[in-house]
């Protein structure tokens, strides 16, 4: 049995306007009654340097690139990029009444030790268990229960060229480099959820998701109220010409806690994201963006994470917004070249204090060339250059370099 590589979600068909895939095949064992066991993942390494202006002097948010204050960072490191490696262990049901039912366990490592300093005798790499779910199937469509990547701003991020490269890079420690998360869009993350998605309807799939609750900022009291995510799809090819757009959206609520600002009100998260895609010959080019208020300049609703991101001292959410412009082109069949720029920004409030210098802007953009060697094995080579604005209009910007490998199976 034939199956592509399942890299985030499981549904990594998402990326084939952005990202080519020198593998599409997993190994599969038949067991008795038709039961069957496959495995798919990916281990890639990437080496990494920044030179990073100092952290601008003041009380002020905290910065993803570098937390250093009054020197120039020089950093080279080797870890893991956007993605940590994968290694993923699917069970497939027989078919029973026209249902399929099957079951995903996915184990994201990183390779750098577990560590601030990442000392060499500390040999405790980060263990992420982002995948856990069981999907069942049928014509009526797809029920989703478990632990997966969330739908809001989830096509943001896989379709992203830097998904399967390193991208902006931040303080790595035993984690991830950033892709454009916080610089174009937000991270998604993985949540436990139940998930409804409709059968394709000429292209076009809709889902629904209730998942569990976030702290929406800092003062979030009671998480008393579901989370929900939905989104609309469209994915189609018309002969050379191919063609995906898509909608998605969340809403949540939570009451503040006592002794805050606007205390026993409710905070409250609300967004929408978009994007469009479109494939011509080995030509691609994609637009996606987001906006909504309480969402954060990390993850959505990251408040919990960064004080000042999600809302102002006055207890009042942010207007949060971004997006990501990207081209790629199929140069020969091994050689892809691509490029992309993206932003995250979010507005000040009216009456906002100003004793408190929060992130304005964070900025990347990305040249990329990725080299297939073979159907499984990838080199990448891209430079970023990446620069935060505070409200006040201080700066900092990063100069930076990585050149990695990917296997995948």
């Amino acid at each position: 049995m034939k199956k592509n590589i399942v890299v985030a979600l499981g549904l990594v068909a998402a990326l084939t306007l952005t990202i080519s895939k020198p593998c599409s095949a997993a190994f599969v064992i038949g067991g008795e009654n038709g039961w069957q066991l496959s495995t798919d993942g990916i281990v890639d390494v990437f080496s990494t340097y920044n030179m990073t202006s100092p952290l601008p002097a003041g009380n002020r948010a905290a910065s993803l690139l570098d937390g250093t204050a009054g020197a120039y960072n020089q950093r080279f490191g080797v870890g893991v990029g956007l993605l940590p490696s994968v290694i993923a262990f699917n069970v497939k049901a027989p078919t029973t009444n026209g249902i399929d039912s099957t079951v995903r366990v996915g184990i994201y490592p990183s390779s750098q030790n577990s560590s601030p300093n990442n000392q060499r005798f500390n040999v405790s790499p980060n263990v992420d268990f982002r995948e856990f779910y069981y999907t069942a199937k049928g014509a009526y469509g797809e029920l989703l229960a478990g632990r997966a990547l969330n739908l809001y701003q989830g096509k943001n991020i896989l379709t992203d060229m830097t998904l399967l490269t390193a991208g902006t890079v931040g303080g790595r420690n035993n984690s991830t480099t950033l892709g454009h998360i916080g610089y174009g869009y937000l991270y998604t993350n993985f949540g436990p959820q139940i998930r409804y998605t409709t059968p394709d309807m000429g292209g076009v799939k809709v889902a629904v998701e209730v998942g569990e609750p976030y702290k929406i900022t800092a003062d979030t009291g009671k998480t008393n109220s579901p989370r929900i995510e939905s989104e609309i799809s469209y994915a189609q090819v018309f002969g050379p010409t191919s063609v995906q757009a898509w909608l998605s959206g969340l809403y949540q609520s939570a009451p503040r806690k006592d002794g805050v600002p606007r205390a026993g009100k409710d905070d409250e998260s609300i967004g929408g994201a978009y994007g469009l895609g479109i494939g011509i010959g080995d030509l691609n080019l994609l637009g996606s963006g987001y906006v909504g208020r309480g969402l954060g300049m990390l993850s959505a609703q990251d408040g919990d994470l960064f004080n000042s991101s999600s809302a102002d001292l006055n207890g009042k959410t942010r207007l949060h917004w971004g997006f990501l412009a990207q081209v790629t082109y199929q140069l020969t069949p091994s050689l892809k070249l691509g490029a992309n720029y993206g932003q995250s920004r979010q507005e000040k409030n009216d009456n906002e204090p100003a004793t408190f210098s929060a992130m304005k802007n964070q900025e990347s953009g990305v040249l990329m060339a990725t080299y297939n060697l073979n159907k499984f094995t990838q080199f990448v080579a891209e430079y970023i250059y990446a620069q935060n604005t505070w409200m006040d209009g201080a700066k900092q910007h990063s100069n930076q370099f990585s050149l990695g490998t990917v296997f995948y199976w």
